[in-house]
């Protein structure tokens, strides 16, 4: 066995710049005979969890560290001394230290990010305790002293360091062929010998084998937006950081055996274990006297009563019943533990229904719950439709119960507020997710890093499958013209080769669409923590991760469905009447059965592809249980079976229904013989082998992984409990191999009920409120200018009326009036939210009577020259009957508009004419009232892409420029004048941006332009800055000239931004940039074009290049 250790070992967790799969690193340990394995990935502790986990799995021990960045304060973001900071590396000896480490790491994120997250050493002696300290590389502190001649410094430091991590502080020596390496391992083996303090060899770890050396360097082109020629690019300078075993450390350290030794003394004196087996619940507050038991046991029972008092069908239905199965799924929530994550669901499911925030009915296997439903945590009774239980929650399968819940869509985050005002905001975070290079996104991202045009990446990429689960080895093997040029274009052999060993690699972190955790002390107790890009606290550890360390997660998902149904419900209730209770609605209605037979289902939840609509024609649904249905046959599986036909000819009659076993006519009743439910197979078993369900479950899942083991031992037990049943073996065989055959395309029959509900609503609502539920229908989809003349049409062919834009009558939204659809005026492209709400403000003073009257009484720096534009294209100006070209017109000759050509003068129309009624018999025309007419002025810049404007105004909600006329105008990128002129584009880059907008004042005695673009390649981001500050003029005003300039870059967009100093500070509108679009966590992408690298200078073989 090896005496060596490695300590210093970056994997893929230090995003796009270690290249070390934690999987791979803990073998290659054990392959070397380590008796450990370390992981010290740069600043963060994104890994931990996970390796923690995976050496256990390869029986190493697992050394939790991190390379932190060590700074002067880390408080400090504006001096010079801000961006100065060394590495440092911190290994968990113990427990304590282990929490010490992540209390540092959450803090440097959360206080000390400036471009890195940074602690200080005030905090290094605050958490000292339990932690091992290593030197680091020569990016550390005191090997740049050493660099740098001071001898004296270096030793002041050793000392201070040792004092910080008495009797923990080494120094590290390294062997990689780079001079300054060299430089330092001599001054720190003198400063050993000066102070006695311990030395040990590391190798600064950063991919696996000494051949991926060349695929790391790819990486950090990734990284840095650079590419392979270029001179500037950041390179480590030595191909010597892989994974050395423990014979060639010892080749380079052999003369200096204690440095060795000192590794496995180290690794013998971590011993860190995290705890990974106990659920930790947020604290809820109880009522005086009462027990989390005795609460959750009164509420539900309570629910219960109130839920059988208002029951649809209360007359037919057997209370007792329903009183039974509540004791039977209590007494399953309380042995196991769980009465407490139920009363935190309820509350905050409760809250958001008692604030008029729409919830859904559930999701998942939880709508089979009747305790679920008793606490208004689902809204489906579960008991008509033989929703299971233990499909939820199974005694003989102890899980944590995991309840998803819809919210409307815009106001999901009231309720993620409501969670931090109740439990803290130490105690709520949201949960990352990690971005991995899959094989067409590694396709392009290597081929950019190796400067392939952007036409012949495109070319190679879009020759990889479109499949979630494609890596580059099966895109060979399913594409010949792949293979082809695999095979006959070295470059495209290497640009594979490369993408093959960075494929699956964690490339960024983002927060989780959904995932939320609760904690019951705060948070960073219990993991470590970063702020996400909105301001969010986010765990470092993913879903799966953050839950094996006990927290609590809940998924609050955003569904546009039931925006739309409580949209509806309101519309219902403006035109004063009263909107149906969704509570207590009876599924029983045959006119929204109809509905479904017809296949009319525009708009309608789950049910809208032509696909489902021709099955829905052929099956005409006549009961709820027919929805559900065919909401859980319409999937490739079933469809590609046969089973969807052979259910629908069944109902019909078509041909005869016949069930496996006559026993299981109850269960298989409502699918006529089919089995198209998970819930099906466990009931078969629970019928015909006597097993319990929870026992049923268990055989479900293992139908489900395909397990050949576990299935012939399941089936010995189900032949075996089928015969003492007096079922005979062969028959018990057949319905076995029916289960099995069926449990791959079974469908959870509880999501499949709940979703069933919501398009029932929808239905419902589309056939007894059609106008209502139309107008919230158009509004739903008004940013997709596509659904909305769908929608439209749809309108007409139903007879009902949509009436045009006006910007006297219409609301934001479309609207329902007297049978008809008001067209909402956001629907018109290019008018946004600020203007309409400026415009429908202005006018709660009286009708506007002409354009003019408009214009004097609206703020004209909101309700700016191209929103009147778009209102009077879109015929929302119609109302002052004037015509939309005489409205133009006038609106082109005020001093803000563009300038008219003398040789063909337009008369001014008299903006002052009072409002005339419309022709006679005049409609909406959907193609101008959805897209402005492109024909009336040939001339005008292309409107601003949308996401650019809004991202100009959320610059300018921090940093206001306050010039005269300020206007975000679009920049044609067709048009060789517009784009070199106001972007410094040329022929040859102007293919690399998508979009580009231009801000300036209107009058040209005004020094100020803010340029911002959208790359189609983030790694183009360096030559296209390049061209801009070449190319655009700082004189190109009257009289007047620009003294400064920034360029900015984040994430796919470039910022341009000059102006003479005395009117505008390009420096703060810069850092407006930075804190509009927080990238305190954004490692795939710096905030600014810093490319440096998570090495020192020194290894660089030229300086990075700031902003």
């Amino acid at each position: 066995m090896s005496d060596f250790v490695h300590l210093h070992c970056h994997t893929e967790y230090s995003l796009l710049d270690g290249a070390i799969r934690v999987k791979d690193l803990c073998s290659r340990a054990k392959d070397f005979g380590m008796p450990a394995c370390a992981i010290t990935d740069h600043g963060n502790l994104f890994g931990a969890a996970k390796f923690f986990l995976t050496c256990k799995d390869f029986g190493i021990k697992p050394i939790i560290g991190c390379e932190v960045y060590v700074c002067h304060d880390h408080l400090d973001k504006t001096s010079e001394l801000a961006r100065k900071r060394n590495h440092l590396i911190l290994l968990s000896e113990n427990i304590e230290g282990y929490h010490n480490l992540v209390k540092l790491v959450s803090r440097s994120y959360l206080e000390g990010f400036h471009y890195k997250p940074r602690v200080d050493k005030a905090m290094l002696r605050q958490y000292s305790e339990g932690l091992i300290c290593l030197s680091a590389c020569i990016a550390g502190e005191i090997p740049r002293a050493l660099n740098a001649g001071d001898m004296d410094g270096a030793i002041a430091l050793a000392r201070e360091y040792a004092d910080i991590y008495p009797d923990r502080f080494y120094l590290e020596l390294q062997s990689n062929s780079l001079p300054e390496q060299e430089i330092a391992n001599k001054g720190l083996l003198e400063i050993a010998d000066h102070l006695k303090l311990p030395i040990v060899a590391t190798n600064d770890c950063h991919y696996l084998n000494a051949d991926d050396a060349d695929a790391h360097e790819v990486l950090l082109c990734i990284q840095t937006q650079t590419t392979m020629d270029d001179p500037k690019r950041m390179r480590f300078g030595t191909h010597d950081l892989y994974y050395k075993s423990g014979e060639e450390m010892e080749a380079v350290f052999g003369h200096l055996p204690q440095s060795l030794s000192n590794t496995a003394e180290i690794a013998e004196r971590c011993n860190v274990e995290l705890d990974m087996g106990h659920h930790y619940f947020p604290v809820y507050k109880l009522p005086e006297g009462a027990s989390l038991d005795s609460e959750f046991r009164r509420l539900a029972e309570e629910g219960l009563e109130r839920r059988l008092e208002k029951h649809p069908n209360r007359a037919n239905i057997d209370p007792q019943a329903y009183r039974d199965r509540l004791q039977y799924e209590l007494k399953v929530i309380l042995e196991m533990g769980f009465p407490g994550y139920f009363l935190i669901v309820q509350e905050f499911i409760n809250w958001a229904k008692d604030h008029g925030i729409p919830v859904g009915p559930g999701r998942g296997s939880a709508a089979g719950s009747l305790v679920a439903w008793s606490l208004r945590i689902t809204n489906l009774d579960p008991l008509p439709y033989n929703l299971l239980f233990e499909r939820f929650l199974n005694a003989e399968r102890v899980s944590l119960p995991d309840i998803d819940v819809d919210f409307c869509e815009r106001r999901r985050t009231e309720v993620i507020q409501h969670m931090v005002d109740t439990y803290g905001k130490d105690s709520v975070a949201q949960i990352t997710t990690f971005g991995t290079m899959k094989a067409k996104g590694v396709v392009r991202d290597v081929g950019r890093a190796l400067g392939m045009s952007f036409a012949e990446t495109d070319r190679i990429a879009k020759l990889v499958p479109d499949d979630l689960k494609m890596t580059i080895n099966k895109a060979l093997e399913a594409e010949p013209d792949l293979q082809n040029l695999y095979d006959t274009d070295p470059q495209v052999k290497k640009l594979l080769d490369t993408a093959r060993r960075l494929e699956g690699l964690s490339r960024h972190a983002s927060t989780h669409a959904a995932g939320l955790v609760v904690s019951p002390r705060p948070m960073d107790e219990f993991l470590p923590l970063y702020t996400g890009k909105r301001g969010e606290l986010v765990t470092q550890f993913d879903g799966p991760m953050t839950e094996k360390s006990g927290l609590v997660k809940f998924d609050f998902l955003g569904l546009k469905t039931m925006t739309l149904i409580q949209d509806t419900l309101d519309n219902i209730t403006l035109q004063g009447k009263t909107p149906p209770d969704l509570d207590n609605l009876p599924l029983t209605d045959a006119a929204t059965y109809d509905l479904y037979a017809r296949g009319d289902t525009d708009g309608i939840f789950q049910v809208e592809s032509s696909g489902m609509r021709q099955y829905l024609r052929m099956l005409k649904p006549s009961c709820f249980e027919d929805v559900i249905a065919m909401l859980a046959l319409y999937r490739p599986g079933p469809l590609g079976s046969g089973m969807v036909d052979e259910f629908i000819k069944r109902k019909h009659g078509q041909v005869p229904v016949v069930y496996p076993h006559e026993s299981l006519s109850d269960c298989l009743r409502d699918t006529y013989g089919v089995i198209v439910y998970q819930e099906q197979v466990m009931q078969i078993a629970q019928i015909i082998a006597s097993y319990t369900l929870g026992g049923a479950d268990l055989l479900r899942r293992a139908m489900g992984k395909k397990k050949p083991e576990a299935m012939a031992k399941e089936r010995v037990k189900f032949v075996e409990g089928a015969q003492k049943n007096g079922v005979d073996k062969a028959k018990a065989d057949e319905i076995f191999d029916l289960m099995e055959k069926f449990a791959e395309y079974g469908f959870n029959k509880s999501h499949s009920a709940a979703y069933a509900q919501i398009s029932y609503f929808t239905a419902y609502l589309k056939v007894h409120h059609t106008v209502e539920f139309m107008a919230a229908l158009l509004t739903s989809e008004m940013s997709n200018q596509e659904k909305l003349l769908k929608y439209i049409s749809c309108c007409k062919d139903m007879g009902i009326d949509v009436v045009q834009p006006s910007v006297n009558a219409s609301q934001r939204s479309f609207s329902a009036r007297e049978g008809k659809v008001v067209f909402g005026l956001g629907g018109i492209k290019n008018v946004g939210d600020s203007a309409i709400t400026e415009i429908m403000d202005a006018r709660k003073d009286g009708e506007y009577v002409s354009l003019f009257d408009m214009c004097c009484r609206v703020d004209l720096r909101k309700v700016t020259k191209r929103v009147l534009e778009a209102l009077i294209k879109g015929g929302a100006c119609d109302c002052f009957g004037v015509s939309r070209a005489a409205l133009l017109a006038a609106l082109t000759l005020t001093a803000c508009g563009n300038k008219t050509t003398e040789a063909t003068p337009t008369p001014t129309p008299d903006l002052n004419a009072p409002a005339t009624t419309p022709e006679e018999g005049m409609e909406i025309d959907p193609e101008f009232s959805v897209d402005p007419e492109p024909e009336i002025d040939e001339n005008a810049q292309p409107a601003p892409d949308a996401e650019l404007s809004d991202m100009v105004d959320a610059i300018y909600k921090i940093q206001p420029v306050e010039l005269m006329g300020m206007e975000t105008t679009g920049i044609d990128l067709t048009d060789e004048t517009w784009y070199g002129y106001l972007a410094g584009l040329t022929a040859n880059n102007v293919g690399k941006v998508d979009a580009a907008v231009i801000s300036e004042p209107m009058t040209g005695s005004q020094a100020y332009s803010l340029v911002l673009l959208r790359l189609r390649d983030k790694a183009d981001a360096r030559e296209i800055a390049d061209s801009m500050e070449e190319n655009i003029s700082m004189r190109k005003w009257v009289c007047v000239e620009a003294d400064k300039a920034r360029v900015v870059s984040f994430d796919d967009k470039l910022l341009y931004v000059m102006a003479d100093s005395e009117l505008v500070d390009v420096d703060l509108l810069a850092d407006a940039a930075a804190k509009a679009f927080n990238a305190t966590f954004d490692v795939d992408d710096s905030l600014v074009n810093e490319d440096e690298s998570e090495l020192p200078p020194e290894l660089l073989s030229a300086p990075a290049v700031a902003d």
